[in-house]
């Protein structure tokens, strides 16, 4: 499902979806939080919570800590993130001009130690090269799984497509929800995202809501950067350790696949 922003963020913090109100069959909060300098917000509530920062620059304090993040670009600078269990006050305060923080919200009673992440602590990988002749290469940055953080209930990163670049394909799907927002560069581009049998247009600022064991690969317009958040609610004791993939498409990552057209045509083969 597609939940669209017509208009831009106003300063504050702006729900998409709620745990315990809108879109509550994806278990978790996701939301906006815009900032100009000086504004501040604060959140102490009894559910796990993860602040990504998309851009800007901003100031956060908590558990007597104070830090501050940056990021110009979120195309071509690594992510910034806080995960924080239940109870813990945060405290974020705009600094640049225009600053924008995805918050991501959920039940969770575990106790962990609150953390940032970034720099060495997130996982950044090129994915998709030398298949399918490079049409699913992107940037993929992950800030937490369940092998890095055991005990947090949200897996959550980043994709940066290249354009006219794919990913999620081989199509897959999984058993726990997901969240994904989205940006592009130039603002007007566009993308296309195949969610089950139904064909979804991405925009700026969309969100669309992954229903679970739905596939759900994608594609980047020609010409335009596609950048989108996703976050996975883990489901007790099924925490989300990796896709399910559909067969019938396993073959276009195999070693020495023949994409039409091929060499006997005048075309070239993978490899």
């Amino acid at each position: 499902m597609r939940i669209q922003q017509k208009e831009p963020f106003k300063t504050g913090y702006q729900a998409i979806t709620e745990l315990q109100g809108k879109h509550s069959d994806m278990m978790m909060d996701f939301g906006v939080l815009k900032l100009k300098p000086g504004t501040e917000f604060e959140d102490a509530l009894m559910l796990e919570r993860a602040y990504l920062l998309l851009y800007g620059e901003i100031e956060v304090t908590f558990e007597g800590k104070t830090v501050r993040a940056k990021r110009k670009s979120f195309l071509d600078d690594d992510l910034w993130c806080l995960n924080v269990p239940e109870g813990v006050k945060v405290k974020i305060t705009g600094i640049a001009d225009d600053s924008e923080v995805a918050v991501m919200r959920t039940e969770n009673k575990r106790g962990f130690e609150s953390a940032v992440r970034c720099g060495d602590d997130i996982v950044k990988e090129v994915r998709g090269k030398g298949f399918m002749n490079e049409a699913g290469t992107r940037i993929v940055r992950t800030a937490q799984d369940h092998r890095l953080t055991p005990d947090s209930n949200l897996m959550l990163g980043e994709d940066v497509h290249y354009p006219g670049k794919w990913s999620g394909f081989p199509s897959h799907s999984h058993a726990q929800p997901e969240i994904y927002f989205y940006k592009f560069y130039p603002e007007n581009g566009f993308g296309l995202l195949k969610l089950g049998d139904e064909g979804i247009l991405l925009e700026h600022n969309d969100t669309v809501k992954i229903i679970p064991d739905k596939v759900h690969p994608q594609v980047a317009a020609p010409g335009y950067a596609m950048y989108y958040i996703w976050v996975i609610r883990h489901l007790d004791g099924n925490p989300y350790l990796g896709p399910d993939f559909e067969e019938q498409h396993l073959w276009v990552e195999e070693p020495g696949a023949v994409y039409w057209p091929d060499k006997s045509e005048g075309g070239t083969e993978n490899v």
